[in-house]
């Protein structure tokens, strides 16, 4: 028996990368996992057929989290299927980088509709099932973006940093009703995209890691099992940054050290 045994998790944008990871780790323990994908079919049904070999019980729902009606529609297929949900994580997320002044008002919206609305309207259409079954966890998946600058995010990082504001502002609202909501900020995770990045190599990612190497998908899931399990029953409105000590490091490398006199 998981420690996730008899719960229904929806994890967005699960046909890659961390989410897919995160399904996958649900699932291990013993959740029921609905997949959500947009552009990654392939990927959803290669998820679910993981999860299926593990024994476990999952199915792949597509939609346009930036469309509020497609939000809603999503959230109540994994209600009908599988009687009700308890387990939410907002991963779904799109990232666009270029100068502040050379941001358009078509790439701020994509950015903001899909990372900012589709959190939100998920967990909206969540909450009233979550209360039926006694409470429930919701899991937003935010960034180092929201607690520091980086050059040519200005629209991503704003919306990393009101996915936090969000969290903790829900997590006392929704608080009476038994509703836990936390966010995770990954840091550098190596996921498929980052190959695409021109002069980009694991090695060079390792460099700029305190810890001496760049993260994982594995490496987050884990811990959003933990805060979705009963072992996380006195945490709510809380924001863990895995990132290998990058949020922690003060970004002046200058060596001080004492000189001979």
């Amino acid at each position: 028996m998981g420690t996730l045994s008899g719960q229904v998790a929806l994890v967005t944008g699960a046909g890659v990368g961390i989410g897919q990871a995160i399904a996958i780790e649900l699932a291990r323990q013993g959740a029921k996992v609905a997949v959500h994908y947009a552009s990654s079919a392939a990927g959803a049904h290669e998820t679910v057929g993981e999860i299926e070999r593990l024994g476990g019980s999952a199915m792949a729902l597509e939609a346009r989290l930036g469309v509020v009606e497609e939000c809603r529609h999503l959230v109540d297929s994994v209600i009908n299927h599988f009687g009700g949900i308890d387990i939410l994580v907002n991963n779904a997320g799109v990232t666009r980088a270029d100068k502040f002044e050379n941001v358009t008002e078509e790439m701020f919206n994509e950015v903001f509709q899909l990372n900012m609305r589709g959190y939100f309207f998920c967990a909206q259409q969540s909450i009233k099932s979550m209360e039926e079954r006694g409470g429930g966890s919701i899991i937003n998946i935010t960034s180092v973006h929201g607690e520091a600058g980086f050059t040519r995010h200005s629209v991503y990082s704003s919306t990393k940093g009101a996915i936090i504001a969000f969290t903790r502002e829900l997590a006392i609202e929704l608080a009476p009703k038994r509703i836990r909501v936390n966010a995770i900020g990954p840091g550098l995770i190596e996921v498929p995209r980052y190959h695409e990045i021109p002069n980009y190599t694991t090695e060079f990612g390792n460099s700029l890691i305190p810890l001496g190497r760049v993260g994982r998908p594995k490496d987050i899931a884990p811990t959003v099992a933990f805060l979705a399990s009963d072992a996380a029953d006195f945490i709510t409105g809380q924001i863990l940054y895995i990132d290998g000590g990058t949020s922690a490091k003060m970004a002046l490398d200058w060596d001080q050290g004492d000189k001979p006199q």
